[in-house]
């Protein structure tokens, strides 16, 4: 089995878990869609991957990664199914908020991504809504 192949099985439990035990109000995720071979998620991963979970945003919005084929979890509910890899859809509580397609290099993803965090309901400084 490939490496790659594991980390879709554990990401896509995670998601499941996270659909079947509920997502909690203050639950926000980002959610990765790729898809195997594809370049502009190599190089997200490569340039962003090993960074991400140690940043402010990476913190706010824990990643999770999931095949874009796959079927998306009951209890998590997009307006549109992705289309693009990667495309990344910003959760809170079960529900988009918003979400960026493709990768448009470091330069301008964490710019990206902070106006997606921005549409996020205000948290107080111990996290909850």
């Amino acid at each position: 089995m490939s490496l790659y192949s594991l980390v879709k099985q554990a990401t896509l439990a995670a998601i499941l878990s996270i659909a079947l035990f509920g997502v909690s109000r203050a639950q926000t995720l980002l959610i990765m869609f790729e898809e195997e071979g594809c370049p502009y998620c190599e190089q997200w991963r490569a340039e962003i991957g090993p960074i991400y979970p140690k940043t402010d945003e990476g913190k706010r919005a824990p990643l999770v990664r999931m095949d874009i084929f796959e079927p998306i979890p009951e209890g998590i509910n997009l307006v549109a199914d992705p289309v693009y890899s990667p495309t990344f859809v910003l959760i809170n509580d079960g529900q988009e908020i918003d979400r960026l397609a493709g990768y448009p290099g470091q330069d301008f993803f964490w710019g990206l991504l902070g106006r997606m965090l921005s549409k996020l309901p205000e948290q107080d400084t111990e996290g909850n809504l």
